[in-house]
């Protein structure tokens, strides 16, 4: 599949099909993750993959009751190791670069599921120290996304953008 058509064509699922995702596709996604440019290629991301129904649920409530969460097949959870990025950078790593990093990752995710036939979306409304709990992630790293992944049961069309003419700058602002 053409980068371009994947990047238009990806959409947010939040209806999946009960068809369970193997094990070598969820590894095939977090090995694009991997992928992903990274400050001083520290890699400071890390991912937890959730099958267990009840985790599931938990998560859902955590996300301020998306529920759509819970019937995914698989949730992938994408945290960044701030400690691992401040070792590298200091304050900016913690607070900026390692976030940045693992938006990259985050974006590989769907992407390649979208190229593999599959349905995500990336949901950052969570309360972070509930995540935190459910899934014992340790101080110094931070739960930054909840993906659900699954084949998708709907098929949203493309919403609106902004012209370019609004968004480029040359030059300056």
């Amino acid at each position: 599949m053409d980068v371009f058509e994947a990047i238009r064509g990806r959409r947010s699922i939040r209806a999946f099909r009960e068809t369970d995702v193997p094990k070598e596709t969820v590894e095939k996604l977090i090995e694009a993750a991997s992928w992903a440019p990274s400050a001083g290629n520290i890699q400071p991301w890390e991912f937890i993959v959730v099958r267990n129904p009840e985790t599931k649920r938990r998560l859902a409530e955590a996300a301020l009751g998306q529920s759509f969460i819970e019937e995914a097949p698989v949730v992938i959870v994408v945290c960044a190791d701030e400690e691992r990025s401040a070792r590298g950078y200091g304050t900016r790593g913690k607070t900026l670069y390692c976030i940045q990093d693992t938006a990259a990752a985050i974006q590989n995710i769907h992407l390649a599921a979208y190229a593999l036939g599959l349905g995500t979306c990336w949901v950052g409304a969570f309360r972070e120290e509930e995540a935190r709990k459910i899934l014992e992630i340790p101080d110094g790293v931070r739960p930054v996304a909840i993906i659900p992944v699954g084949y998708p049961a709907e098929s949203p069309s493309p919403r609106s953008r902004r012209p370019l003419k609004q968004i480029i700058h040359y030059e300056k602002f």
